[in-house]
C-alpha cells in the first residue's frame, strides 16, 4: 500500500482534532530521529576590526559633520 492509499483510505476519514495529534505524533517521531547539529553561538565581538582598512585615513568628525550637513539638505528638500 503507498502512502498516498494509506492516506486516503484511513488517515483522511478522522476527525481534524485526530489527523492533527497523528500529524504531532509524526513530526515528535521524526524530530527524534534527526540528528541536528548545533551551530556554535557566535559573539557579535567576531566582527570587531572588521573593514577597518576602509576608515584609514578618514577625519571622523569631518565624515559626521559631512554627513550631517547632506542630511540636513535633504530634509530642506523634502520640506
Amino acid at each position: 500500500m503507498t502512502v498516498q492509499e494509506l492516506y486516503w483510505k484511513h488517515i483522511k476519514k478522522l476527525p481534524p482534532a485526530d489527523r492533527l495529534r497523528l500529524l504531532a505524533l509524526i513530526a515528535g517521531d521524526i524530530e527524534k530521529d534527526c540528528t541536528i547539529e548545533a551551530k556554535p553561538k557566535r559573539s557579535i565581538m567576531e566582527l570587531e576590526g572588521l573593514g577597518a582598512e576602509i576608515w584609514e585615513g578618514v577625519d571622523v568628525a569631518q565624515y559626521i559633520n559631512e554627513m550631517r550637513d547632506e542630511w540636513d539638505r535633504k530634509l530642506r528638500a523634502e520640506a
